[in-house]
């Protein structure tokens, strides 16, 4: 998950492309997804901090909040996590990957890998949250050097994430309680949409390669076992065809060679970078991609990238848009 975010930060600012736009209109050739707004569900009432808490990130610090009057979280999962829970009113600022409803309007103070010490604490902050690859490493002891309370949780690259990263950033807002009934929501919604996946067609599990691209900035890359959306693909019933093909790294370059290896039946991208390469007509020129199964039948998975791997409240969104995609008409 690392390495991905990284290219996510260069190509984001090489290309302008941010994350979480709607998906391509599904037509002739087109993959099919959910019109549904991007917008989180907050629980209601909004909850009471019970402050100050003394709390430790994942890079071994101790941490002691004081107040969630001004929070900047700096990756835009985590940013759905608080908006969530139901403080987001107490936001004062984003990454440009938290592009959900409730928080476009927010002023952009970091890209993920380009975190703007100063720009966040322009924001007068009370609480920065940040993830273990976030940074530059010295804007976050900028920050912390300031006297910012500064929370780094673990990042997520598997469903096994989604409980433990609710459940840090709850206690960290002084909310454990909320926290563990959103756990409890989000892992409810998850179990519910695993019940109704349907059985292969054949008895055999669709072969998905994951390929994140970003053709404004010649990315072109094959999903491994490291990619964070194998844990997705297997929960979905699907095979992962990049990790089982035996790539054990994070991300390769695309080739003819390892995509005959991988030989996928489906191949699931994020909708910009589907928008990047000109759509299903671009994808399918990208050398390899029209000899494999799925090339050949045009079966692309598109999911719009806020939130594909960002493994939080609404994963069970995410999750059940691959299974619709995967499983339309029966195959």
């Amino acid at each position: 998950m690392g390495t991905v975010l990284t290219v996510l930060a260069l190509t984001l600012a090489a290309s302008g492309c941010g994350g979480g736009d709607s998906a391509p209109t599904a037509g002739a050739g087109q993959p099919k997804t959910s019109a549904a707004p991007d917008r989180v569900e907050p629980l209601g009432p909004a909850p009471t901090p019970g402050l100050p808490v003394t709390v430790e990130s994942a890079d071994g610090r101790k941490t002691t909040v004081t107040s969630t009057e001004r929070v900047v979280p700096l990756t835009g999962s985590l940013s759905e996590i608080v908006f969530t829970l139901g403080l987001g009113e107490r936001v004062v600022a984003r990454d440009v990957t938290a592009t959900f409803e409730q928080a476009a309007s927010l002023p952009v103070v970091t890209r993920g890998h380009d975190v703007s010490a100063e720009s966040v604490l322009s924001l007068r902050p009370t609480l920065v949250l940040a993830e273990t690859v976030s940074g530059p490493a010295e804007s976050l002891r900028q920050i912390r050097d300031a006297g910012i309370p500064l929370l780094v949780v673990k990042a997520a690259k598997s469903l096994a994430d989604v409980g433990p990263r609710i459940d840090a950033v709850a206690r960290a807002l002084g909310v454990p309680s909320a926290g563990a009934e959103l756990k409890k929501r989000t892992g409810d919604r998850i179990a519910a949409v695993q019940r109704d996946i349907p059985g292969p067609a054949g008895g055999e599990k669709p072969r998905v390669a994951f390929l994140y691209l970003r053709g404004t900035a010649s990315v072109y890359l094959l999903g491994g076992a490291d990619s964070g959306a194998s844990s997705l693909l297997e929960a979905a019933g699907a095979v992962d065809a990049g990790k089982e093909s035996g790539l054990t790294k994070d991300f390769t370059a695309i080739t003819s060679e390892a995509l005959a290896k991988a030989a996928p039946d489906a191949i699931l991208v994020m909708s910009k970078g589907l928008d990047s390469v000109g759509g299903v007509d671009g994808l399918v020129k990208i050398p390899g991609v029209a000899q494999t199964p799925a090339g050949m039948d045009r079966r692309v998975v598109s999911v719009p990238d806020g939130v594909l791997l960002n493994y939080g409240p609404r994963t069970d969104q995410v999750l059940s848009s691959l299974v619709e995609q995967l499983y339309a008409d029966g195959r």
